[in-house]
């Protein structure tokens, strides 16, 4: 299992071998195991420097010091609700992806721990998605109204990628990082109907022409979520807000995913940060160093500021 993303998830090509690209192994000793330094001496001696005209690269690990490197937990400890806030999406992927030759130290059960988000954490991240999109499907259309087409673009390409941020989790995978995030979304079962409109969204010339991409591509995600079976159909209505000159589609999903979180510690989490946000902050403090700053900040409550995201 190669402790690089790329790498791991098979996204590599030709270009990709132009730096750190190489064959390599981690091997995992026990606990107990006292003789971790003398193994990497004979590793040292005994691997060849090249392999089919490549340097060779070796690392020897414990399944903890594994773990505690790429999500700074100990994976045989409990692991609480907010502590998934805290992870990288992109080391959760590499973590649980790759083969496991040989496995005698309990590899494979400490992978199957963060398979995937538990039910009710997944939840609520859904739900923090569709706050992201709710209170800003409105403003490609106030931006471009205004004359600001590169505004509204921009705006418009945000919404693109929550939507794909959302298809994700409806497909229960994790996402990669940026290089990799469009390819990865690419392999998704919703992608074929949904990238053509998302498409759209980024290519559209005018505010009218993105809202109406906007507007399909709210549906389709809106359908995949009601085919799901997650929560019981969520109607969606398009509407004009306060009369103004664009349209807007809008769909209660958060309200129905609140209502099915059951644990306690989640539920915490959804009043502390009912709109979303906690989630998107771990994608600046992604170093499991900076994992303690995160948890802080996670376990501090909500505050939300008045401005003229959905009224101006």
């Amino acid at each position: 299992m190669p402790p690089r993303g790329s790498e791991v998830l098979g996204f590599d090509d030709a270009m990709s071998t132009d730096h750190d690209w190489k064959p390599r192994v981690l091997l995992f000793l026990r606990e107990e195991d006292e003789y971790g330094d003398a193994v990497r001496d004979v590793l040292r001696q005994q691997v060849p420097s090249s392999f089919a005209n490549r340097p060779t690269d070796f690392s020897v690990h414990t399944v903890e010091s594994f773990f505690q490197q790429h999500l700074g937990i100990d994976p045989a400890g409990e692991i609480h609700a907010r502590d998934w806030l805290t992870f990288s999406e992109q080391s959760l992927r590499m973590i649980t992806a790759g083969a496991v030759h040989h496995d005698e130290v309990g590899l494979r059960a400490a992978r199957e721990r963060f398979a995937y988000y538990p039910h009710d954490v997944w939840l609520y991240l859904q739900l923090a998605g569709w706050w992201r999109i709710h209170p800003e499907v409105n403003l490609a259309g106030r931006a471009g109204h205004v004359g600001d087409e590169l505004g509204s673009a921009l705006i418009g390409a945000r919404l693109v990628q929550d939507l794909m941020r959302l298809c994700f989790l409806l497909e229960r995978e994790y996402s990669p990082y940026a290089k990799w995030f469009g390819t990865a979304f690419n392999r998704l079962p919703c992608a074929p109907d949904l990238a053509p409109v998302l498409s759209r969204v980024l290519r559209a010339d005018s505010w009218q022409d993105r809202e109406q991409a906007l507007l399909t591509a709210y549906e389709l995600v809106a359908e995949r979520h009601n085919t799901s079976g997650i929560t019981a159909p969520v109607a969606t209505e398009v509407i004009q807000m306060w009369d103004r000159p664009f349209k807007v589609c809008w769909g209660p999903f958060p309200e129905a995913l609140t209502a099915k979180i059951t644990d306690p510690a989640v539920l915490e989490i959804a009043n502390q940060w009912p709109t979303g946000g906690i989630d998107q902050v771990r994608e600046i403090l992604w170093s499991t160093a900076q994992r303690s700053q995160l948890l802080a900040l996670v376990n501090q409550p909500f505050t939300s500021g008045g401005g003229d995201g959905v009224a101006g």
